[in-house]
């Protein structure tokens, strides 16, 4: 971080005003459990930085309070949290939609006939462009199962180098041989699991790619540290070390 931005965010953070209860709302969540005095300071300097640099917009004639605004930011600050800010850099919108929204898609199939599909999502992330979430899919992170902030801003981190493939540009130090193995062993051992009819061990949606297994494995890293880890030790290892944390030992089994 360069001297000018320093200066620049803790002018912010001067001009900042945030009530104690406005947070408390905030991270009135399971994801946050667990998290030190440090940590909630960090976090909320990341929150307020967050939203001074980032437009969270409402869409389809819903209206965003503050405190909404409050509960997403949190969340998408949770995975930077031992972090930076400008692993955020390359967008500034964040639309949010009441529930589910329906893209209309096209595709060609083999045959070269082109097809219209609309399929309802809770999040998507565009490449250089905004961030898209349904609040009714925010709201169920309070059932500590998920996050489909989290879910979404994997996806930015994961677009970091240029191409959503389950690979974010990781720290030095970090081998890339190891998180290919330990990310690949586990993609094949989800889609093993629901082919066998078996309850997976995470959302069963990571077995789409392994875009998506990133995903949802930074999900359940942040909402079910436990399970991930008894799942799949190797992969929460890699997400450790990627996001710096260690949500297991500071949240009770």
């Amino acid at each position: 971080m360069g001297l000018l931005t320093s200066l620049r965010r803790r002018s912010i953070l001067r001009r900042a005003s945030l009530s104690p209860s406005a947070w408390a709302g905030a991270t009135d969540f399971p994801l946050f459990a667990g998290l030190s005095h440090p940590e909630h300071a960090r976090l909320r300097e990341w929150v307020v930085l967050f939203l001074h640099d980032k437009q969270i917009s409402p869409a389809a004639g819903m209206e965003l309070s503050e405190a909404q605004r409050l509960v997403i930011a949190a969340q998408a600050c949770l995975p930077i949290l031992a972090l930076d800010l400008g692993y955020y850099g390359d967008f500034v919108e964040v639309i949010v939609y009441p529930g589910d929204f329906i893209p209309r898609r096209e595709y060609r199939d083999e045959a070269g006939v082109v097809h219209e599909v609309e399929t309802p999502l809770a999040g998507e992330s565009w490449t250089r462009g905004p961030l898209i979430l349904s609040w009714d899919a925010v709201e169920r992170s309070r059932e500590g199962r998920g996050s489909v902030v989290i879910h979404e801003f994997a996806h930015k981190l994961d677009l970091r180098n240029g191409r959503i493939d389950g690979v974010p540009p990781l720290h030095p130090g970090m081998a890339i041989e190891q998180w290919a193995h330990a990310f690949s062993q586990a993609y094949g051992a989800l889609d093993a699991q629901i082919s066998r009819g078996e309850e997976p061990a995470i959302d069963p949606y990571g077995a789409q790619n392994p875009a998506e297994f990133f995903a949802v494995a930074s999900e359940a890293f942040f909402s079910r540290p436990h399970a991930l880890r008894a799942a799949f030790p190797a992969v929460y290892g890699q997400l450790s070390l990627f996001y710096r944390q260690d949500p297991a030992r500071r949240r009770p089994e």
